[in-house]
């Protein structure tokens, strides 16, 4: 296959973890003889940029090296064309890559991983969720699409420092103080539910925030989006459910309801929506899974 690797590297990822790999896989594939060129974009527009460049100059590959936030930003500039991605995961939590079944953790594994995807010189097809907001913005997310309490916790954690790695669960602590069940309208394939809300997720994929498997039978591939949406439920009861949603055993809880469908929309005043963790505007926000569109290296 023609082309160069482009290794797309966050320098500020999982602490500067992200660049660290990055540099280490293009020297596995420049030992191995692979063309590869390792590029810092200086902002998640210029990721986006750098990689619709790469597409145009036809890459072999486009490598996202860092966390979700990288995955995403490149997701942009490779959806809608034949150019593959690949994850050097490098974040702080690369929930993206565990869901796809990319390595994660150590750095030589990861670079042999990369070196072993491309040697197979295929691809596969996954699933990419599409979501349009209420100010008229559209982005593509491969993970988990959350609003409500979610995003909250997501808006209060982007203003924390690191934190060792905890800035999320320490965020869920802090906004669980004053948060209130929202009134909740969501249209699922022209089933329209209506009620209050903790929170409604929507997963391409099972994981966010670290490890919490919110949607944990979501799969990639399979066409569908997963819904999970918590009811209201008291303080008390939701940081006894919370520990759960790690193993993705929080779906029995009786408060949890789950769906699945192809298409919806979710409104609920006031409140704004993320996904894969990147803040994307506010509701109401309409979602659709587009089925295969995206081509990534073998895991």
């Amino acid at each position: 296959m023609a082309g160069e690797v482009y290794l797309i590297a966050n320098p500020t990822a999982g602490g500067g973890r992200g660049s660290r790999h990055a540099s280490l896989a293009a020297k596995t594939l420049n030992d191995a003889g692979i063309a590869c060129r390792l590029v810092h974009p200086s902002s998640a527009q210029d990721t986006t940029r750098t990689a619709a460049a790469a597409v145009t100059a036809g890459a072999r590959a486009v490598v996202a090296c860092g966390g979700d936030g990288t995955v995403h930003a490149v997701l942009q500039g490779l959806i809608g064309s034949n150019v593959p991605l690949g994850i050097v995961a490098g974040g702080s939590g690369d929930d993206i890559a565990a869901g796809l079944g990319f390595p994660t953790g150590d750095g030589d594994r990861i670079a042999a991983g990369l070196m072993s995807a491309l040697a197979q010189d295929s691809f596969r097809l996954i699933d990419v969720g599409e979501a349009s907001t209420d100010d008229g913005a559209t982005c593509y997310f491969l993970g988990v699409l959350s609003t409500g309490f979610d995003s909250s916790v997501n808006e209060r954690a982007n203003t924390m420092a690191r934190l060792g790695g905890q800035r999320y669960n320490i965020a869920i602590v802090r906004e669980l103080a004053s948060f209130t069940a929202l009134d909740y309208t969501v249209d699922i394939d022209g089933e329209v539910i209506t009620g209050p809300g903790m929170l409604v997720s929507v997963g391409n994929g099972p994981r966010y925030g670290g490890g919490m498997r919110v949607c944990p039978e979501a799969q990639s591939d399979d066409g569908l989006l997963d819904i999970t949406w918590l009811g209201a439920v008291s303080k008390p009861t939701f940081l006894r459910v919370f520990p759960s949603v790690f193993k993705g055993t929080h779906i029995h809880h009786p408060a949890v309801r789950t769906f699945r469908g192809r298409s919806l929309t979710i409104a609920a005043a006031g409140q704004m929506a993320y996904a894969d963790g990147e803040r994307i505007g506010p509701l109401p926000v309409a979602i659709a899974v587009r089925p295969g569109a995206l081509r990534v290296l073998p895991a």
